[in-house]
């Protein structure tokens, strides 16, 4: 209970430091407008594979634009006074829960942009949203942890640059997968089993982040 309460409090600071940073969530909007903008002009009427593509390819950079900062801005004094009163885990957890809500109004709002001006190929819209949902929940846990390792080494990019490629390509294999079930470019009965994956790889991750974690803390 004490954990959940502390997730909860840590929850509503980070909304509460993001309202008062609105340049944040503004610029990552006006990149993911511009690069939809960017695509119409180009393209016109973008066919449904390249849309799938170019699609993931905005989500993936607004999620690294959107999540790394997210240990990253915070003070060495700051980390300090978190480190003597709440539980790590609750802090880990805190970030990802309000990174994944980030990341999935950034794809319902860049899902929305794409309909707009590229076109809108999707047919099943529930696999599409959950493709969504899982893609956000993906890069969340994926990219805050990264994050939490780069702001031990003193924010060094080309370190996170190392470690996310490898964590975070079988997680855009299989969504460009689901996504291309949901826009009726392929034709499997597996996407049951490709749901299961993306969620076992979520999970594999968050586990090993949860494990983690606490000895990086420390440090």
């Amino acid at each position: 209970m004490e954990l959940l309460n502390q997730i909860w409090i840590l929850f509503k600071k980070e909304l509460i430091l993001e309202w008062r940073q609105k340049y944040a969530i503004s610029g990552i909007l006006l990149y993911v407008f511009s690069t939809v903008f960017i695509i119409y002009t180009v393209f016109i009427q973008v066919e449904p594979r390249v849309w799938n593509t170019l699609f993931w390819i905005v989500m993936l950079f607004a999620a690294v634009n959107a999540v790394t900062k997210s240990f990253v801005q915070e003070s060495g004094n700051r980390q300090l006074y978190y480190y003597q009163i709440t539980d790590p885990i609750a802090v880990l957890l805190s970030k990802i829960l309000y990174n994944t809500g980030l990341l999935l109004v950034i794809g319902m709002i860049s899902f929305f942009a794409f309909s707009i001006l590229a076109g809108n190929p999707v047919r099943n819209y529930s696999l599409f949203v959950t493709a969504i949902l899982l893609g956000s929940l993906g890069f969340s846990i994926t990219f805050t942890f990264i994050s939490a390792i780069a702001a031990q080494a003193n924010n060094n990019a080309t370190l996170m640059a190392i470690l996310s490629f490898p964590l975070i390509l079988p997680i855009i294999l299989t969504l460009l997968k689901i996504s291309a079930q949901a826009l009726g470019l392929i034709q499997d009965s597996s996407v049951d089993t490709d749901i299961l994956i993306l969620v076992g790889i979520n999970a594999m991750l968050l586990g090993l982040g949860l494990v983690l974690f606490p000895f990086l803390w420390r440090d």
